[in-house]
């Protein structure tokens, strides 16, 4: 193209119905970074022979070494379709599950995602989880089956063995895409083959086909496997570019940001939909008023933070003035660019339905609305991860004059990476970095400190365990200190139904929070009592608060100090000062003097966690411990020491498969037990099997171990061994 790719970005930015915001999600080693370095290099913006070599996306020095996309890398490119040339904003995803929270953040910010499935391993865990990531944030789907040489190469599969393994990934990908996808678009998003929905090639081979490219090219399964079979990759890749076939799906199959905001803002921004703002989204409005959400942030040894963000609505422009809703600050835009790999080409302004790089919001975090400064909006729900941190490790500088240092690289990481979650424990000192596995804190904590030349003391990996009761509770009295305030709670454990559907994000509290009594249907539908339901206070951390008395004087009052006393308890059990979950906390009654002063913080939040701790030692309390379901592939003749290395680490095997001479087996492990797994698994099946996490629950602890695990616990964060009991 004789165009100034530059220039043709600054004209494209201005044609909604002319872009294409996509991001490419897969397995890990599926093939995702090779992918988007031979579409870069399609696009005429690096070597070709250089692609899937040179991992244009992978620019961290981790990322190179490790061989695994650890950040998602942004790419802005240029691509010819029917005489007319499309602008594809890129989003590159990792696909390692410790990373599955960059993958949510990505998501946001665009409208179709290409699904890539080895045509080897085919549908893999990760794989789900991306799809199922995709479809909550109502991101259309495309198929791209990858890695087909090797069926030829290395299989020497037939081209009916070939078409009926395609047929199955296929069918896989569909029942996920109905499993997760809401009823009016279950038919319309499923993928096809006949309507080229769905894709086929190598990445690294630079060649893919569908079935439209194929007829209208007269190719067949035969001639690939023609190709192939006598190493004359770069014809195919000539005759088919992978390019070409690829990107010519994803104008064809998947929206323009103009087209998706009229049924994505409705699913991601729980605001008012019929004010002007709300029309102003769904139209996409590059005239109304600004409003965008940062997906991700990261540091720039130049220019400070850079924060990624996707414009909804009106422009951003360079030097403007804007507020940044959940920090409640206001700052000045002091660049606005868009990218092209690691690079960012500045821009004086970028209307709605483009994704940015913006510099001189140093406050800025993940999931931050962003708008004019004289205005205001209802914020974008947070955005929702699949899973919630599991291991925790404490970090100290080996030495103390760093600590600034570690504070404020720590700070940063946790506004980068909301999947890191990092306290300080008030009477050890020590700062705790909890993650979604070893990997994950190791990546993005324990390597950058080493980069920055910050020496650590990391502790071996923490379980995060949760707190909770096998049974009801009998009332119990809370009083305050002054002796005026009563008050009478129970604990019980709440209904199944309803802790599933919090845990999966189901019920989203947020939208609720105005007027609780909105929620009452949605909570019956999942199981709580019709009463009941109308009488939730709030619902914290997957713990429910109930008020079930009757015409008390002064509660509406206090409501707001018994709901902080609620939350506070929640976030320290009296076991061993964890979290709690699945609590149901019911206030019966109360009895308060008429005096306000009497009836303080200091007298009531005191009074009510005295009375919930006391309830929950007479509730049978107990822990619910991490467990990691996951897939793990061996060998077939090594299948007995893989399923060993599960049975040995009170796991439980859910189910076993062969195909092709593979083991595949299904086993939920405690993460307890899973330090150092990959390793044991490794040498015991000749280095040749592998796992992939699947799914993360919590689930309540042995009986026997509880005292021992509960003691442990309580030594680590230096409290009195034995908890205290009713006795």
């Amino acid at each position: 193209m004789a165009k100034d790719k530059t220039a043709l970005i600054r004209e494209l930015m201005n044609k909604p119905e002319f872009i294409r915001n996509i991001g490419i999600a897969a397995h890990i080693d599926h093939g995702k970074t090779t992918l988007t370095d031979s579409l870069v290099a399609g696009a005429g913006m690096m070597s070709e022979e250089l692609a899937g070599k040179q991992l244009f996306t992978d620019f961290d020095k981790q990322e190179q070494e490790r061989g695994i996309t650890i950040f998602s890398a942004n790419v802005s490119m240029v691509h010819e379709f029917d005489d007319n040339d499309y602008l594809i904003n890129l989003i590159d995803t990792p696909g390692h599950v410790d990373f599955g929270g960059d993958v949510t953040r990505a998501m946001r910010a665009v409208d179709g995602a290409v699904i890539l499935a080895c045509a080897v391993e085919g549908c893999m865990p990760q794989t789900e989880t991306v799809i199922r990531q995709a479809l909550k944030e109502r991101v259309k789907p495309v198929l791209f089956i990858n890695k087909v040489d090797r069926l030829i190469r290395e299989l020497k599969l037939t081209p009916e063995q070939m078409q009926e393994r395609f047929m199955n990934i296929i069918k896989n990908v569909n029942q996920l895409i109905q499993k997760y996808v809401e009823k009016e678009y279950q038919e319309k998003w499923l993928v096809r083959v006949e309507d080229g929905s769905v894709a086929f090639g190598s990445a690294y081979k630079k060649w893919a086909i569908s079935v439209p490219y194929m007829m209208k090219n007269k190719i067949t399964f035969r001639d690939i496997i023609e190709y192939c079979s006598t190493e004359k990759d770069d014809e195919l890749s000539k005759r088919a570019p992978l390019h070409k076939i690829l990107l010519n799906m994803v104008i064809k199959h998947l929206p323009s940001p103009d087209v998706s905001q009229r049924y994505r803002i409705p699913k991601i921004w729980k605001g008012d939909i019929d004010s002007d703002i709300g029309k102003s989204m769904i139209n996409m409005d590059t005239n109304g008023k600004l409003v965008m959400v940062v997906t991700k942030v990261i540091p720039d040894p130049h220019a400070g933070i850079i924060a990624t963000a996707r414009v909804f609505c009106g422009k951003i422009t360079k030097g403007e003035e804007v507020k940044l809703i959940t920090n409640h600050v206001i700052r000045r835009v002091q660049q606005v660019s868009v990218y092209k790999g690691p690079q960012r080409i500045q821009m004086e302004s970028i209307p709605a339905g483009n994704i940015v790089g913006l510099v001189g919001l140093a406050e800025a975090s993940s999931g931050e609305t962003i708008c004019e400064k004289d205005f205001d909006i209802h914020p974008f729900e947070s955005i929702k991860h699949i899973f919630d941190p599991v291991v925790t490790k404490s970090i100290e500088p080996a030495d103390p004059k760093d600590l600034p240092k570690l504070i404020t690289f720590l700070k940063q990481v946790s506004r980068e990476d909301p999947t890191l979650a990092v306290s300080i424990n008030e009477e050890t000192g020590e700062y705790l970095v909890s993650g979604l596995g070893e990997l994950h804190i190791d990546a993005k904590i324990e390597r950058p400190l080493i980069e920055k030349g910050i020496d650590v003391k990391a502790s071996q990996p923490i379980v995060v365990y949760r707190e909770t009761v096998r049974e009801q509770s009998p009332e119990i009295e809370g009083k305050s200190s002054n002796k005026h305030n009563r008050f009478y709670l129970t604990i019980e454990p709440m209904e199944s139904e309803l802790y599933d559907a919090l845990a999966q994000g189901k019920i989203d509290w947020d939208m609720f929070k105005k007027d609780p009594k909105k929620a009452s249907p949605l909570l019956q539908e999942h199981g709580l009592g019709k009463e009941e339901s109308k009488k939730v206070v709030t619902i914290y951390n997957r713990n429910i608060l109930i008020d079930a008395t009757k015409g008390i004087q002064y509660l509406n009052e206090t409501m707001e100090l018994i709901t902080e006393a609620f939350k506070r308890f929640c976030d320290t059990g009296p076991l061993g000062r964890e979290p709690c979950s699945n609590l149901k906390i019911k206030l019966w009654d109360a009895k308060l003097h008429e005096d306000a002063i009497h009836r303080g913080p200091a007298q009531v939040i005191p009074a009510i966690k005295q009375a919930l701790e006391e309830c929950m030692f007479k509730a049978k309390p107990t822990l619910l411990e991490p467990v990691q379901t996951i897939r793990l592939d061996s060998p077939e003749e090594m299948m007995g020491n893989a399923m060993n290395q599960v049975q040995n680490r009170r796991g439980q095997i859910l189910d076993t498969t062969v195909e092709l001479g593979a083991a595949i087996i299904h086993a939920k492990i405690p993460v307890a037990e899973m330090f150092g797994f990959e390793a044991a698994l490794k040498s015991a099946t000749g280095g040749k099997g592998f796992y992939s996490l699947v799914d993360v629950t919590f689930e309540k602890i042995p009986e026997e171990l509880k005292q021992q695990a509960v003691k442990r616990i309580r030594d680590r964060k230096g409290l009195r061994v034995e908890a205290e009991s009713e006795e």
